[in-house]
């Protein structure tokens, strides 16, 4: 299995290694959630295991998800991190409507949890979750900045369990333990449903972003002896790396010179957009298009 070079062997370590961190953690939250008697540490165990799936998809697309291109998947295998993507948004849809379930129905006849227990899992949950978050804060790939803030998240969302926690010790309001664990869930299912509508939308091969594509439409339109330009389409492997085809008209005739200096002011004119794949074709006006879709 050949992994491109650039990709640092150091971020896959230590995404690997805030992936088992993270996962071993999480199966201590699902116990501790179940031997405190706590909904809202159940909660935020969904939303670790969700942030354990990222991690996890992250980890096994540093090795295997950013292999060359081949002869079957010309395009390579960055389209893999979509189907993870779309895996984990189901894993936690599942789980969160778990959660509900669960939780709604102590809104009506709340339960006192074991608040010593939510306390010391409140503190190891930030603790880990700041070590983890440190440890990956020190990468310098997109992968880690993104799963960086998610960690972040995580440390705030265990400080709420710890105030509510210290809040219970001194008030008998066992519904702030619902309370908490719904608000959690509904903040989950509103990220995990964004995110799958727009992992959705990338595999219906929507534009990724409207503007990006009218500014590359005007970019190519601008550069001398271009008239117009058609069949302009703009999609994207993964959310992070564009693809563009499209077809560019001449204003007259040109001879080979003034047709190599056109490519040429075409391919300057869209280094700034920094597409992973292009391909212009050039016709003259009185050319009839091959393509009719």
């Amino acid at each position: 299995m050949n992994v491109h070079s650039h990709y640092p062997d150091t971020a896959s370590r230590r995404i690997g290694l805030v992936f088992f961190l993270n996962l071993t953690f999480t199966v201590v939250e699902f116990i501790g959630g179940v031997l405190t008697n706590s909904t809202a540490i159940i909660a935020d165990a969904v939303h670790d295991l969700g942030d354990s799936l990222s991690l996890g998809s992250a980890w096994l697309l540093a090795r295997w998800g950013l292999k060359s291109a081949d002869g079957e998947f010309t395009y390579g295998y960055r389209r893999l991190t979509l189907f993870s993507a779309f895996i984990n948004s189901v894993v936690l849809i599942a789980g969160s409507l778990w959660v509900l379930s669960e939780a709604i129905p102590r809104l009506v006849d709340p339960v006192m949890p074991h608040t010593e227990g939510m306390m010391a899992l409140a503190v190891l949950g930030m603790t880990v979750n700041g070590i983890a978050a440190y440890r990956i804060s020190k990468g310098t790939t997109l992968n880690e900045k993104v799963l960086n803030w998610h960690l972040l998240e995580d440390v705030l969302g265990w400080a709420s369990v710890l105030i509510v926690s210290v809040v219970l010790q001194f008030a008998d309001w066992p519904i702030l333990d619902p309370l908490l664990s719904v608000g959690f869930t509904l903040f989950i299912l509103i990220n995990v449903i964004r995110n799958l509508w727009a992992t959705g939308r990338l595999f219906l091969q929507a534009v990724p972003d409207q503007g990006v594509h009218d500014r590359i439409l005007r970019t190519l339109l601008s550069v001398d002896g271009v008239s117009d330009v058609h069949h302009q389409h703009l999609w994207s492997l993964d959310g992070e790396h564009h693809v563009l085809t499209a077809h560019v008209i001449l204003q007259n005739k040109v001879d080979a010179d003034g047709y190599v200096a056109i490519k040429e002011a075409v391919a300057t004119a869209l280094e700034p957009f920094r597409l992973a794949h292009t391909t212009i074709e050039i016709e003259l006006e009185n050319e009839s298009c091959r393509d009719s879709i």
